[in-house]
Parts: structure tokens; C-alpha cells; sequence
């Protein structure tokens, strides 16, 4: 279930006890941004997971990355026929370093390595010899909760972002201290949370992996 843009700025001033005069719309923005910010530093969370697929230029060893693309997971080439229906494999991640000493010669083939070459790039070797389709898996940057967008963290995660909004409104606010460590510890909760959900039992098979299981200590008989 989602809150509207609208009644989640409302219940942020409700919480701080203050109006629109103190908390604009702009500043509660910045304040949302920097929880989905910090959320997407410290959880993996599939929404975040984006795939791109394009070709590589002959005798071009630089890849393009798409604009949103925040960290490259894997990346993988069609040595015959097309990614779908093809032969394909994944390409092993070194450092760029590695890869202009292994191929000092610029020697052309089916890539084998990728690393990363700046922000934008990414350097392959070897060369490609030909227009080999490729597809890349990336973390994206995270989308922004506004009033014409609803995002996963403002559908399925509201309590997340209301605690992290309220730790940066109550900070901005130079509030109580007991108040801010109050929604603080509410919020690392929350991450906390979320990440086992979204990094282990959403990573998990009920059918390989089994049910997780809490510890539950017993006293001796």
C-alpha cells in the first residue's frame, strides 16, 4: 500500500509540529532524496536492478554506459548469434590495469575482460573484432518519490521513509536529541529490515534454501 506525495509531506509536519512555512516542499524533497540515496548505498534491493543491451564497435575497446548506470553487476557478449538464441558468456571483471597489460598489443577477439575506465566507460579486452551484441546488468540510480511519481521504497517500504525523513527533518530542525535518536534507531530498523528481505529471503528458493530460521535460546532442563 502507498502513501500519496501529498499526505506524506503532511505527516511529516504533523510529526515535527510544524507548517509549510518551516518545512517548504523543496526542503522535505531534499530529505526524502538523501534517505533514497542512503538506502540505495546500504541495501541491494532488486527495484534497483536494470539490464541494457547494445553492441560493441569493431576495433573499439571502450564501452558506453547508459547515464543511470550507478555500479555494473556483470556483463555478458553473444560470441554467435544473438544474446537470446546465441552463444554467449559472461566476461570476467579486472582491473584496468590487468587488462592494458594483457592486451598491450591490442589484439582483436571475442572479449574476455571488462573494468572500469572512468564514470561512463568501461575498458574490454580483447578488442572487439566485430559488432558483438552485449548486454549489461547495473544498479541504477534510485528513482525519486515526487508528486507525480510513486517509487518501491513510498509503495512497499513507507515506514523506511518516513523514519529516515523524520531523522533528517528533526536534525534540520536541530530538535530534541532523544527525539532525533528516537526516529534514528526507528530508521536503522528499518534498513536493517529491509535489507534481510530484500537481500535474503527475496534471494532465496523456500525449495533450495529451506524456511530461514531465528535461534531461539532455551533454557536447559
Amino acid at each position: 500500500m502507498s502513501i500519496s506525495y501529498s499526505n506524506f509531506l503532511t505527516q511529516v509536519r504533523d510529526y515535527t509540529e510544524v507548517d509549510s512555512n518551516v518545512l517548504t516542499d523543496s526542503i522535505i524533497q531534499g530529505f526524502i532524496r538523501n534517505v533514497e540515496i542512503d538506502v540505495a548505498n546500504k541495501v541491494d534491493y532488486d527495484d534497483l536492478r536494470k539490464y541494457s543491451t547494445s553492441t560493441f564497435t569493431a576495433n573499439n575497446k571502450y564501452l558506453s554506459l547508459p547515464a543511470d548506470c550507478i555500479i555494473v553487476r556483470t556483463l555478458f557478449v553473444a560470441e554467435s548469434g544473438t544474446l537470446a538464441s546465441g552463444t554467449v558468456s559472461y566476461l570476467d571483471k579486472r582491473d584496468q590495469t590487468f587488462i592494458r597489460e594483457y592486451n598491450g598489443s591490442n589484439a582483436t577477439g571475442v572479449p574476455k575482460y571488462w573494468g572500469n575506465w572512468d564514470d561512463l566507460t568501461l575498458l574490454v579486452a580483447p578488442t572487439p573484432d566485430q559488432a558483438y551484441p552485449v548486454q549489461l546488468e547495473y544498479i541504477k540510480e534510485p528513482p525519486q518519490f515526487t508528486s507525480t511519481n510513486n517509487t518501491y521504497l513510498s509503495t512497499y517500504a513507507e515506514n523506511l521513509m518516513l523514519y529516515g525523513t523524520l531523522t533528517e527533518a528533526f536534525s534540520y530542525l536541530k530538535g530534541p536529541m532523544d527525539i532525533y535518536n528516537l526516529y534514528k534507531g526507528k530508521y536503522d530498523i528499518e534498513v536493517q529490515n529491509f535489507g534481510l528481505q530484500q537481500m535474503g529471503r527475496r534471494r532465496r528458493a523456500e525449495y533450495d534454501d529451506g524456511v530461514p530460521r531465528i535461534k531461539i535460546e532455551s533454557p536447559s532442563p
